[in-house]
C-alpha cells in the first residue's frame, strides 16, 4: 500500500476528534474519505500529514511510519496535501506560485513542470502572470492542486476539491484527478460531494463522529441506500 493507517486517535485539546481510525491507498488508486460536516474527515488529512499530532496510531507511507513527524519531512517523502482553504500565495502570479513549490525530481516519476501542469490545466496558462488574489475560485483551486503538484509527491491529499466551484470547473477538476489517476498518482480525497466523488473513487471510506462506519467499494456504497441515508444525507 502507498498509504496504511491504523488504529488513528486525534484530539483537539482534550476534545477527541479521530477514534481508532483506519484506511489504505493503494497506487494509483482513489479513496473517497466520506462523511457529514464535522465528522472528522478534514482531522483525518491533517493528523495523516503531521499537521495535528496523532495521540496512538500507526501511519505508515510507503512502510515506513510517520507519524509524529514533522509536515516539512513528511512532505519531503513525497505526501502531497490541498487543504480546504487553498492558501496560494496571493499576491505572487501564477507562475512564481508554481516556481516556489518547484522541486526535484523524484526517482521513476516524471517530473511536474509548469508546460505539463497547463495541458492538465488549461485555464491556468491564460493566466500565468494574473496574482493569485485576482483570480475565481476555481482558478484558485486548480492553482493550490497545481502548486502541490510541482512538488512531485507520490500521493495526494486533497480536500474538498470541489466545494463552491461552478459546475464547470467541477467538471474540469474531476477531469484533472481522473488523468492523474491514470497516471498512477494515489488520491485521498476528502469530499461531501458524493456524485463528484463516485465519478473517481475506487473505494469509500465514511467517518462519522470520527469513527470509520463504513469501508468497501464505490460500486458496493452506490448500491447500498441504507448506509447511505444512515451516514451521508442530511
Amino acid at each position: 500500500m502507498m498509504l496504511e493507517v491504523r488504529d488513528l486517535d486525534a484530539c483537539y485539546g482534550r476534545a477527541q476528534i479521530l477514534s481508532g481510525v483506519a484506511l489504505d491507498v493503494a497506487p494509483g488508486e482513489v479513496v473517497a474519505l466520506l462523511g457529514r460536516n464535522g465528522a472528522g474527515k478534514s482531522t483525518t488529512l491533517k493528523t495523516i500529514l503531521g499537521l495535528v499530532p496523532p495521540t496512538r496510531g500507526r501511519i505508515a507511507f510507503h512502510g515506513a511510519g510517520i507519524a509524529g513527524l514533522a509536515p516539512y519531512r513528511i512532505a519531503r517523502l513525497g505526501l502531497g496535501y490541498v487543504p480546504e482553504e487553498r492558501r496560494i500565495f496571493t499576491d505572487l502570479s501564477v507562475r512564481e506560485n508554481l516556481e516556489v513549490a518547484r522541486r526535484a525530481p523524484r526517482d521513476g516519476l516524471e517530473p511536474w513542470t509548469p508546460a505539463r501542469l497547463f495541458k492538465l490545466f488549461p485555464n491556468l496558462e491564460t493566466l500565468v502572470d494574473r496574482p493569485g488574489g485576482r483570480m475565481s475560485g476555481g482558478e484558485q483551486q486548480m492553482l493550490a492542486v497545481a502548486r502541490t503538484l510541482m512538488g512531485n509527491p507520490k500521493m495526494l491529499l486533497l480536500d474538498e476539491p470541489s466545494e463552491g466551484l461552478a459546475p464547470l470547473i467541477v467538471e474540469q477538476m474531476e477531469a484533472a484527478i481522473a488523468a492523474l489517476k491514470r497516471d498512477g498518482l494515489a488520491v485521498l480525497l476528502c469530499e461531501q460531494n458524493l456524485h463528484f466523488a463516485r465519478r473517481l473513487a475506487d473505494r469509500a471510506v465514511i467517518l462519522e463522529k470520527g469513527q470509520v462506519r463504513y469501508t468497501g467499494t464505490m460500486a458496493a456504497l452506490m448500491a447500498d441506500a441504507a448506509v447511505r441515508k444512515t451516514y451521508l444525507e442530511l
